[in-house]
């Protein structure tokens, strides 16, 4: 059964309003006391000029200073793969091997011949000896024997190669060929490198050689990871390419920085040649907002209040901070937190 409705009493909205207005009324005390604390400290700096290494940027390329790429001396097809990229190997630890049953037979045969050459040298020298043959038969037979000899040896090394062997103690960068597959000499089979020892190889345009040359201390950044290592040692290779104009020159890591920092061979990197010492104004990078192509930081004001700043950088220097060109004045205080800072600003800025 349907309830009928009944329209309200004439006074019961007055009642309704009047008991809204008592409740407010009472909890007003209670509402004044929960209201939201102040907020947190905002963590900021004061910016200063600083001095700084002044650099020549170029980009270059992680290389291992001791690297091998090992290729068959053998015809045969590939008997097992021991080994896969990744893998860690001793030296003289066998990596492939080639079925050489070709060049097994091979030394069969040359080793025959060398027993023939050698027998037949002896009768010759007896023969020799009891004036039967001249000496030119003697030196004839010598000769026989010498390169029955050396086909012997050239016949025992190739069938050597069969197994394929690391040269050093490293990693696996690559195995080129499967087991199954024909191996012929001068086919590549396994890129070895050994981790601990790396370097970066850079092309500098035959401009800037001078610079460089002169330059005594290297630094070199790795941007996908945002670090920075100091080089031990830089080279300046001794040629120009004829085509592009640069020469290669390499800075050298420090024994075990490039296993400490996960660094591998090809990865990218940017080196940079310190060429003397500049004041610069530098803020850290985690204090930047950017907006599509809007740079800004937060600037605190004497009140304490941060209000959105646009700025020109520059480039970012060794330890990743990064310059300010324009936008910024020694001594002013900036938000190291752009996210509080944004929250405290959209707070206190007048309506």
């Amino acid at each position: 059964m349907k309830t009928p409705y009944r329209p309200h009493a004439p006074g019961h909205s007055l009642l309704v309003a009047a008991g809204f207005a008592l409740t407010a009324w009472l909890a007003g005390p209670a509402l004044a006391q929960t209201a939201p604390a102040a907020a947190p400290a905002l963590a900021t700096m004061t910016v200063e000029l600083r001095e700084v290494a002044q650099t020549y940027p170029a980009e270059a390329v992680v290389e291992a200073v001791k690297q091998a790429t090992l290729a068959a001396q053998v015809t045969g097809r590939i008997l097992e793969a021991r080994v896969d990229a990744g893998d860690r190997v001793k030296a003289g630890e066998v990596l492939m091997r080639i079925d050489a049953r070709e060049a097994a037979e091979g030394l069969a045969a040359a080793r025959a011949q060398l027993g023939n050459a050698k027998a037949n040298l002896e009768r010759v020298k007896n023969l020799v000896a009891q004036k039967f043959v001249s000496q030119a038969a003697l030196d004839k037979a010598e000769a026989d024997y010498k390169t029955a000899a050396a086909n012997a040896a050239q016949a025992g090394a190739t069938s050597g190669h069969a197994l394929i062997v690391a040269p050093f103690a490293g990693v696996v960068a690559q195995r080129l060929a499967e087991a199954g597959e024909m191996a012929n000499p001068g086919r590549p089979l396994i890129t070895l490198f050994e981790p601990g020892d790396m370097r970066v190889v850079a092309s500098i345009p035959q401009y800037q050689l001078a610079t460089v040359r002169q330059a005594q201390q290297g630094r070199i950044e790795f941007p996908g990871s945002g670090q920075w290592l100091e080089a031990s040692r830089i080279e300046v290779l001794p040629t120009v390419d004829a085509g592009s104009h640069t020469a290669r020159v390499r800075l050298y890591l420090a024994e075990g920085a490039a296993a400490d920092g996960g660094i591998v061979p090809g990865l990218f990197a940017r080196a940079h040649f310190v060429t003397g010492s500049a004041r610069k104004l530098l803020v850290p990078a985690a204090a930047v907002v950017r907006r599509g192509e809007l740079t800004a930081l937060y600037v605190v004001t004497p009140q304490g209040q941060p209000r959105l700043r646009q700025v020109r950088l520059g480039e970012v220097q060794a330890g990743g901070d990064i310059e300010v060109l324009a936008g910024l004045s020694p001594g002013e205080k900036i938000a190291l937190d752009p996210l509080k800072a944004g929250f405290q600003a959209a707070r206190t800025q007048p309506r």
